[in-house]
C-alpha cells in the first residue's frame, strides 16, 4: 500500500479507536448440544491451552499499528523489537512478581494471564480492589514501554449460557482496560477481545480447571515499524 493511502487509512481508523472496540475470535461457539459443552471444552483446551497469546487476529492487530503509526507513535525494526521485549519482559516479571500474574513469553509476544481469584469475585466484573495496586504498577510499565499494542481478553468457564458467558467476558475486559486508561493508558492502543468460554486451558469439569479458566490476558504486541 502506498505512504499517503497508509496515512489516510490510519487517520480514519484512528478516530474510531480513540473509544476501543470489542472483537470476538469466535463467538460462542455454535454446538446446538450445550450438554457437552465440557468434552467440547477439553477438546479446545488440548489444542489451545499451552499456547499464550493474540486472539484479536492479523487483521485487527494491523489496523491498530496503522492507527498508531499515523498517530505519530514510532514503530520498531528488527533486532531492536525483541531487545525491546526483552527489557519490557524484565521490568513485568520484577514489578509483578508475588501478585499472582503469570508472564509468559513467546516470540515477540508477552501475555499476562490474571486468573479471576485476584481479579474479580465470582460471576462479578467489578475489580477487587487488592487488585487495583497490580494493575497500577502494570499501567506504569505500560506507559513506559508504549510501542506495544495492548489485546485485553476475557476469557470465562462453561457455567452458564454462551451468550450470558460471552457478555461476562467481555464486561470484566472492558472493566481492566478502562481502569488501565484511566491511569494514563492510550485506549488508542488497546484491543478488546470478548472470548467467553470458546479458548479454556483447563478442563471445565473440575472447580480448579473451572478457576483457571475464569480469567483475564493481556496480551503485548510491539508495533512494528513500516506497518
Amino acid at each position: 500500500m502506498k505512504t499517503q493511502m497508509k496515512i489516510a487509512l490510519a487517520s480514519a481508523v484512528a478516530a474510531t479507536l480513540l473509544a476501543g472496540c470489542v472483537t470476538d475470535p469466535n463467538r460462542y461457539a455454535t454446538n446446538p448440544d450445550t450438554n457437552d459443552r465440557t468434552t467440547r471444552g477439553a477438546i479446545i483446551g488440548a489444542a489451545v491451552g499451552a499456547v499464550a497469546g493474540l486472539l484479536s487476529g492479523d487483521d485487527a492487530v494491523e489496523r491498530r499499528q496503522r492507527a498508531l503509526v499515523g498517530a505519530g507513535v514510532g514503530g520498531l525494526a528488527g533486532g531492536a523489537i525483541g531487545n525491546y521485549q526483552d527489557r519490557q519482559e524484565r521490568a513485568l516479571r520484577d514489578r509483578l512478581a508475588g501478585s499472582g500474574v503469570d508472564v509468559v513469553r513467546q516470540g515477540d509476544n508477552i501475555t499476562l494471564n490474571m486468573p479471576d481469584n485476584i481479579t474479580f469475585g465470582f460471576n462479578r466484573a467489578d475489580l477487587q480492589p487488592q487488585f487495583r495496586p497490580v494493575l497500577d504498577r502494570l499501567a506504569t510499565t505500560l506507559n513506559e514501554y508504549n510501542q506495544t499494542i495492548i489485546e485485553v481478553a476475557g476469557h470465562t468457564d462453561s457455567v452458564g449460557s454462551d451468550q450470558y458467558n460471552y457478555d461476562l467476558s467481555r464486561r470484566r475486559a472492558n472493566t481492566v482496560a478502562s481502569y488501565l486508561s484511566g491511569k494514563g493508558v492510550s485506549q488508542q492502543r488497546m484491543e478488546i477481545v470478548a472470548a467467553g468460554e470458546t479458548r479454556p486451558i483447563a478442563r471445565n469439569d473440575t472447580e480448579d480447571g473451572r478457576a483457571r479458566n475464569r480469567r483475564v490476558e493481556i496480551t503485548l504486541v510491539p508495533l512494528r515499524a513500516g506497518s
